[in-house]
């Protein structure tokens, strides 16, 4: 399994990545930080966090993070939960990987930090994640983990998602 650090990113970090100002979010940051981040896919959960963090301080401590490889000195991707978690102790997993490090272990590696955390927060009653329904790889990486689909919605930014759930004890 790959070693890897879920790393929170700094006020000035996440407003340099949601701004799209590589060069300012390298500078907040002892290790790489590619183009990737600065991409559409990215902008957008950066900028929905921003915001999020801005309204919502305590959500800064749950939101998007880094992936971080200690080996190579470098962000691969990033991955957190949406928020806290809500009234029914329910978060919601998020993650995705760059695509010159995918398919080496680094999703199913902070799935498992992410699941470790609610693990370890007996708050946390059910862990969801939202997948598109093309979305091969993340189907089988939660079905591996015992998630179960519980249902679908509409994504007014991502379209279609089926959603999957696992519930305290099988985490």
């Amino acid at each position: 399994m790959r070693a890897i650090s879920l790393v929170q990113l700094s006020p000035d970090g996440l407003a340099a990545l949601a701004r799209g100002d590589l060069e300012a979010a390298r500078r907040c940051f002892p290790f790489r930080v590619g183009d990737y981040f600065i991409g559409p896919e990215c902008l957008r959960t950066w900028r929905l966090r921003e915001a999020q963090i801005a309204g919502e301080p305590e959500a800064a401590g749950w939101v998007t993070r880094f992936i971080v490889d200690p080996s190579l000195t470098a962000a691969v991707g990033r991955a957190g939960f949406h928020g806290p978690p809500d009234a029914e102790g329910r978060v919601e997993v998020g993650y995705s990987v760059d695509p010159v490090f995918r398919r080496r272990g680094y999703a199913r590696a902070a799935l498992l930090a992410l699941l470790d955390w609610a693990r370890s927060d007996p708050s946390i009653q059910t862990v969801r994640a939202s997948i598109a329904p093309g979305n091969l790889a993340s189907r089988q990486l939660v079905d591996a983990h015992g998630f179960i689909e519980v249902g679908e919605q509409w994504d007014d930014e991502d379209g279609l998602e089926m959603i999957f759930e696992v519930n305290r004890g099988g985490f």
